[in-house]
């Protein structure tokens, strides 16, 4: 996978690039709730929370919550954008997360963990700042659950290009039950639709997704003139929805 800088090239379009309606912030945050303890407040913490797409929801919902970035302009905008009393941002990834050990009830990565570098280290450091029992909400594809948006189709190589960032949920399942991690639940959420096509169009020219940047000049300018025609039909009907998988483990 091709590397994205955030700090560089994505902070300022990110928010609104890959921004939830209330509709489908509700819908995540119900099956979050469905995997989690009753109890609460619930320590959180948000792995790769970006632009806080889901960090001050989530305080407002479970408890307080850490949001750990290491775009340094990612944690910028998502502190400009929301300063919920129970939210703080701090600099780090999946390998090295900035709070003590067992301090938190739950971890969400959500559409992060593609960006891991070093995975096995990612589910130790995982492993030891969840206290025990605590769960780790996994929100990424995988190469052989592929949700395939409706849109990837006009792309060269879209589907293809598409499940090539992500691994095959045996190999991420395989990963964490190696080390002592059990798998607590899997699952699909249907996000409801984002809107118009007109509108999911404007937003993909954005180009804030990681598959833009594993295309070249000339696929992506092909992709979005192909996208471009057909949105053209029929600018106004609903962006299609599609299940989008969840996986749930549990710190051993």
């Amino acid at each position: 996978m091709r590397v994205v800088d955030y700090d560089t090239q994505q902070h300022q379009d990110y928010a609104r690039g890959r921004a939830l309606t209330d509709r489908q912030l509700d819908v995540w945050l119900r099956a979050f709730e469905a995997v989690l303890p009753d109890r609460r407040p619930l320590a959180g913490l948000d792995v790769g929370s970006g632009t806080g797409r889901f960090t001050p929801a989530l305080a407002e919902t479970f408890g307080p919550v850490t949001g750990v970035e290491p775009s340094a302009r990612m944690r910028e905008v998502a502190e400009q954008r929301s300063r919920h009393p129970d939210v703080r941002y701090l600099p780090g990834a999946a390998e090295e997360i900035p709070v003590p050990a067992g301090s938190a009830d739950y971890a969400l990565m959500a559409w992060s963990w593609h960006h891991v570098k070093d995975r096995p280290r990612a589910v130790r450091e995982l492993a030891r700042v969840l206290k025990p029992g605590g769960r780790l909400l996994l929100r990424t594809n995988f190469r052989d659950h592929h949700p395939r948006p409706w849109w990837l189709e006009h792309f060269p190589r879209g589907y293809e290009a598409d499940a090539a960032i992500y691994q095959p949920l045996h190999e991420v399942i395989e990963l964490f039950t190696s080390a002592g991690w059990q798998v607590a639940s899997y699952t699909t959420v249907t996000e409801p639709s984002a809107g118009t096509r007109g509108a999911m169009l404007e937003r993909l020219r954005l180009r804030t997704l990681s598959f833009f940047a594993q295309l070249d000049a000339d696929e992506l300018e092909t992709g979005f003139r192909r996208l471009e025609a057909a949105v053209a039909e029929d600018p106004e009907a609903p962006a299609p929805v599609f299940e989008e998988p969840l996986l749930t483990l549990t710190r051993g």
